[in-house]
């Protein structure tokens, strides 16, 4: 049939096109007050704080871990900045929101520890993700002075010091799983053959069959699964697409994790695709910068209908930005499997807010 996914981009088109008609109804016909999407918020982010508190423990009593931070860190995101911005309108409006201020904080510093000693990119995410939430927020508010050297420094020294921690528990407890250093070693020492095959092998659309992990018989040599949405969602609806079983490391993680979302995304769908990819991103930044004027043009002429939709198109934006920049850029797993599917509902999300849906009156 014309609507079963034969590659991994229909697939992946498909399920964004879902997502994004199911999110237009939810912003259109669910009522989204501030105290509605505040509660959401906070109860997001309590319940993150909870499943990477699980994972850690996990991690230590047995040494197994799934590793929520790479699908979830962008809702982790979307869930503290919500929280953020909800509370700066409730301070413009006169409400005294310090005990709800001590509760958010709480939540940020239980994410930081929790997702960074689960992974080092997860830490890149969360700092870049919540730099961009203030810039976004005090843009929004008219708050001055965006960016001082205090402020600036202050950050380096707290990403600092949050990766030389996390190097001495792993050299404390023996456990190299917490060492950013030995990540380091292993982008260098794959990385580079990674990048070469990748360069010499890439084409307008997809790329050489004889680069392929199929070999040259069988397959299309584009749309292959080195990009894909989870693996158990292809399984799930029994759709015939190749998946990867058993290639970690010497095979699709060369492509997955040791290189750059760019360069993931250029083999797998060639040059055309990664053109394709940067002119989504920016439409959808451009369309959710300017729904968010709108909306602060509507708070301040005192419309609060679109509080709600304004404080959670903030989130939505912050992580959509944090995980484009850190998938793109510096690992593709950010921005591959589960957390592909992620990065699409951002993208939706803030993509739903540009429709709006009336009822029909008789």
């Amino acid at each position: 049939m014309l609507l079963i996914a034969q590659n991994h981009l229909q697939l992946i088109v498909e399920v964004f096109l879902v997502l994004l008609v199911s999110l237009i109804f939810i912003i259109n016909l669910v009522p989204l007050s501030l105290s509605i999407v505040t509660f959401l918020a906070l109860f997001l982010s309590g319940g993150l704080v909870l499943l990477f508190g699980a994972d850690i423990l996990f991690l230590v009593i047995s040494s197994s871990q799934n590793e929520f931070t790479h699908p979830f860190g962008p809702f982790a995101i979307l869930g503290v900045v919500t929280a953020l911005a909800s509370l700066k309108v409730m301070e413009e409006s006169g409400v005294n929101v310090h005990g709800l201020k001590r509760v958010v904080y709480l939540l940020i510093i239980l994410i930081t520890i929790f997702g960074g000693l689960m992974h080092r990119s997860f830490l890149l995410l969360w700092f870049i993700g919540l730099f961009i939430a203030y810039l976004v927020i005090s843009k929004s508010f008219r708050k001055k002075s965006l960016l001082t050297l205090k402020r600036i420094g202050l950050f380096l020294v707290v990403v600092v010091v949050a990766f030389l921690g996390l190097e001495g528990i792993s050299r404390i407890t023996g456990m190299t799983i917490f060492s950013p250093l030995l990540r380091l070693q292993r982008i260098e020492q794959y990385a580079v053959s990674s990048i070469k095959m990748v360069l010499n092998n890439t084409q307008l659309i997809g790329h050489s069959a004889s680069s392929s992990y199929w070999g040259v018989e069988g397959n299309t040599a584009f749309a292959e699964g080195y990009i894909s949405l989870p693996m158990q969602l292809i399984l799930m609806f029994g759709l015939p697409l190749p998946v990867f079983f058993g290639t970690l490391v010497n095979q699709k993680d060369t492509i997955d994790y040791m290189l750059p979302g760019i360069m993931g995304y250029t083999f797998d769908f060639g040059y055309l695709g990664l053109i394709a990819l940067i002119a989504f991103i920016l439409i959808t930044l451009i369309v959710g910068f300017k729904i968010l004027y709108i909306y602060r043009e509507k708070r301040e002429n005192n419309t609060k209908k679109y509080l709600g939709k304004e404080v959670l198109l903030i989130g939505a934006l912050s992580a959509f930005i944090a995980q484009a920049l850190v998938g793109l850029f510096i690992f593709n797993r950010t921005i591959n499997g589960m957390a592909l599917l992620s990065f699409m509902f951002m993208a939706a999300l803030i993509l739903a807010n540009a429709v709006t849906l009336k009822r029909r009156t008789n």
